[in-house]
């Protein structure tokens, strides 16, 4: 296991929970505002539980490698998630800018996933590959919900819209 390569991976683990965490408070925050749209909401709580899980097995990676999280990350990702739904919850149309934001944030996880897994071999730890994996279909499946459903919310938008004027 060479240093550099095992070290790339260990602050990728750190950045992929810390980024697991904003997602977390992400869809906490977006889930309490999506009454008028139950399918959305729905699909946010069922990732919402793999998004823990997906905590979990990152936890496990980095045990594995004797390594923890990174605290100052993980806050700083907090925070500005909670910023960031603040500032979507202001605009009348927070259901798109949450919906591109989502789908930009789920292929940013897919991407950080990848790298993950492209780093396990160079870094000597192929076990965390199955949990990489599991993690990076989920939100590969995720991100194809919500591309499919971007036409779809939009129109019911757009009907929510027409009913309150």
């Amino acid at each position: 296991m060479t240093n550099a390569a095992r070290d790339t991976f260990i602050v990728g683990l750190r950045n992929a929970h810390a980024m697991e965490i904003q997602a977390r408070e992400l869809m906490e925050r977006q889930s309490e505002r999506l009454d008028e749209y139950p399918e959305v909401k729905a699909k946010l709580a069922a990732h919402l539980q793999e998004t823990n899980e997906q905590l979990k097995r990152l936890e496990r990676c980095l045990d594995a490698c004797g390594e923890s999280t990174s605290t100052l990350k993980d806050t700083a990702q907090s925070v500005l998630a909670n910023m960031q739904a603040m500032a979507h919850a202001t605009a009348g149309d927070e259901i798109l800018k949450n919906t591109f934001a989502n789908n930009a944030f789920e292929n940013f996880e897919i991407a950080a996933y990848k790298s993950l897994l492209a780093l396990c071999d160079s870094a000597g730890v192929a076990a965390a590959k199955e949990d990489l994996e599991t993690s990076l279909k989920e939100e590969q499946r995720m991100a194809a919900w919500i591309d499919s459903n971007v036409e779809k919310v939009t129109k019911e938008y757009l009907e929510h819209q027409r009913q309150a004027a």
